[in-house]
């Protein structure tokens, strides 16, 4: 039997974003010309996929590596002294450089023309409302609240001239981007695309939870498209825009958390395994993209920069879409919530919400989160019949925002699609009457599946104060908190807690 070496050549065309698979065997091998029949068509690469037309690379936390024109992309270093096709060579560093390895972002980029190209006209903050980013409030107009709250959804923009960085409103944050610490929460509705704006933001990564609406995202590493239901990161300094899915598309709302400091990782599975929760594989990457008629590159638009918690803005003299390769571990990226892999109890009680967080962003104390994005999804509930399945009552030394996709949420009624609700740190709250009546009366029989919405939790270890415009819009429900007042006292052992007056301990 011939014991012929087989050879396995790779090669990648990532213009037509497939792989094509020669396999090289030696003539004397009996299974040459079935080997060769089988690989005649080009094989889709596995780390590949496509969703409404774009192609996106897999996985987190991966060296990605990608080309709008084959060959572009340099082989064998980062900064040769003559790029392919004339571009230059860009790094893009989102962690110092000597962060630890497993921590260290940075990425390659191989455009037309560097960031610096039209830098000569300087960058001047924006005036009125956008001067303050999101229209957020100087530091003298923030205020803490212990109170427990709630809003309805925000209303829609419908004037048509809206857009995702006007549209932007800050609700709450703690912290300075100029420490690096910290976070801000923001809703949005927009209801005309970003044409000729584009904008980065270098005091932290957004994250962007669509509520209403499907989203376009141009950024210089390649489109993402976000539907309800999914989420997408743009990290800090990445260029990008953001559109309706289709112009006559209908106004769009969603909300963001903005972190100052670090990044967005997995959490950590401990005992669960290495198998669960959001899975690596799930999350998509964009594929290398660009303008590609020269006429449309040139024209004039205008860059936001997000700095100090200011806006500012410049010309430049072409478009920030022209990166034609990269390679490295810095990018956006987006994931569909759908595709997690939820833990629960099927013995008994009602498991802490952390058991369903898709990304933390840590901070320095470990376990305490600078922010976790926590969801509340669609799972089966298989506790026994003496377990109280809603949420308990809480008292937390974090403080949680909540928000609602869709549906409802199980704890809560009156809580709306597209509203939100803050319990700061050490602020009593839990299922409102109704919700607690249901679940006391309720026999737990039989498993149950919950399918009513989907809610999500911002949750952070840091104590937020308000905007103006969340303590006063007109869509706060001031009579919030009277969805406890139905909580009677029912104890039944006020007779055994009788004393002799003395000491406070019982007769008995």
């Amino acid at each position: 039997e011939a014991k012929a070496e087989q050879h396995v050549i790779v090669t990648r065309s990532l213009s037509s974003c497939e792989f094509s698979l020669f396999r090289s065997i030696a003539p004397q091998s009996p299974k040459a010309s079935i080997a060769m029949r089988a690989v005649d068509k080009p094989l889709p690469a596995a780390s590949l996929v496509k969703e409404d037309g774009v192609f996106y690379q897999t996985g987190f936390g991966n060296a990605f590596e990608t080309e709008a024109i084959e060959g572009a992309l340099p082989r064998g270093r980062n900064n040769p002294r003559l790029v392919p096709y004339n571009l230059y060579t860009e790094q893009l560093s989102g962690s110092a450089f000597t962060s630890p390895r497993h921590m260290n972002r940075r990425t390659w980029l191989y455009r037309i023309q560097p960031g610096v190209v039209g830098s000569s006209n300087h960058f001047v903050q924006c005036s009125g409302r956008n001067a303050s980013f999101g229209g957020g409030s100087s530091d003298a107009d923030l205020q803490a609240d212990p109170n427990p709250m709630r809003w309805k959804p925000m209303p829609f923009c419908n004037e048509g001239t809206t857009t995702f960085v006007s549209g932007m409103t800050m609700l709450m944050s703690s912290g300075s981007p100029a420490t690096k610490f910290g976070l801000a929460v923001y809703m949005y509705s927009f209801d005309r695309d970003m044409e000729e704006d584009h904008i980065y933001n270098s005091d932290g990564d957004f994250l962007i939870v669509p509520q209403v609406g499907s989203l376009l995202i141009l950024t210089e590493l390649g489109k993402l498209i976000v539907h309800p239901k999914e989420i997408c990161v743009i990290p800090r300094g990445i260029v990008f825009s953001v559109h309706k899915l289709s112009p006559t598309d209908p106004p769009t709302r969603g909300y963001i958390l903005e972190v100052f400091a670090g990044h967005f990782q997995l959490p950590e599975l401990g005992p669960i395994g290495s198998n669960g929760l959001a899975n690596a594989r799930d999350f998509l990457h964009p594929t290398a993209w660009c303008i590609s008629q020269q006429e449309e590159y040139n024209k004039k638009c205008t860059i936001y920069n997000k700095f100090g918690g200011k806006l500012f803005q410049r010309e430049s003299p072409h478009s920030p879409y022209n990166v034609v390769a990269w390679h490295g571990t810095y990018a956006p990226f987006k994931y569909d919530l759908d595709r997690f892999c939820a833990i629960n109890s099927v013995t008994y009680d009602h498991l802490d919400p952390s058991i369903y967080t898709v990304l933390t962003c840590p901070g320095p104390v470990p376990g305490e989160a600078l922010a976790d994005f926590v969801i509340f999804p669609h799972r089966v509930m298989a506790t026994d019949s003496d377990t109280f399945r809603p949420p308990w009552f809480h008292r937390n030394t974090m403080t949680e925002f909540m928000g609602l996709i869709e549906g409802g949420y199980d704890a809560k009624n009156g809580f709306e699609a597209g509203g939100a609700s803050l319990h700061s740190c050490m602020t009593p709250h839990g299922p409102d009457t109704k919700s607690y009546e249901a679940a006391v009366a309720d026999l737990c029989e039989s498993p149950t599946k919950f399918e009513g919405g989907l809610a999500f939790m911002f949750e952070t270890t840091c104590q937020l104060e308000l905007t103006e415009y969340a303590r006063t819009c007109e869509y706060r429900d001031l009579e919030y908190a009277q969805c406890w007042s139905g909580l009677e006292d029912t104890f039944t052992g006020w007779d055994l807690l009788q004393t002799d007056g003395s000491d406070g301990q019982s007769e008995e």
